[in-house]
């Protein structure tokens, strides 16, 4: 299969339609989270809207410029999931953020899309010249975990988050 982060364009309006319809379905169902909160927090059946505040451009009202990637399934032209990646940290992000988010559809959780997602988007972190990428996820979602270590994750601790959740800092090491 072959797999690749693409930035979102016209072209794949009705693709991100369905995969947001079926992560919705999916949460309302099974109460799953969304993330990246990036990809959820506008509507996207005003897409122009959506893709002109998809990314946060600058600093203001505590958040830092960040990127958002889909990942892309070129073989069946599906978007399989997608990634948030700020381009620094604040003090929130450093304490509960982190430098990524990331999610795969509901459809294709555990195949192992979202190791290679996170490989892929640690690439663009080198880009961005950023040497050491914070990841964090919630203690009970051991997909997630597995999938930041499988990407050279090492777990420097765990913290209570502001809803109560117990969390799980990663950091993993990119410097050449």
């Amino acid at each position: 299969m072959n797999l690749k982060l693409i930035k979102l364009t016209r072209e794949y309006e009705a693709a991100l339609a369905e995969m947001i319809d079926e992560w919705k379905e999916d949460q309302q169902i099974n109460h799953t989270n969304h993330s990246p909160w990036a990809i959820f927090k506008n509507d996207y059946h005003d897409f122009d809207y959506y893709l002109e505040n998809l990314e946060v451009k600058s600093e203001t009202d505590g958040k830092v410029p960040d990127s958002v990637f889909f990942l892309l399934d070129e073989d069946n032209n599906r978007l399989l999931g997608a990634v948030n990646i700020r381009h620094y940290l604040n003090e929130y992000l450093l304490r509960e953020g982190g430098h990524i988010g990331d999610g795969i559809r509901p459809s294709e959780r555990r195949k192992g899309y979202a190791t290679e997602m996170i490989r892929l988007a640690l690439i663009e972190c080198r880009k961005l010249g950023i040497d050491r990428v914070l990841m964090i996820c919630d203690k009970d979602n051991i997909g997630s975990a597995k999938s930041i270590i499988n990407n050279g994750g090492v777990l420097e601790n765990e913290f209570i988050d502001s809803d109560g959740v117990i969390e799980q800092r990663y950091w993993i090491n990119i410097s050449d």
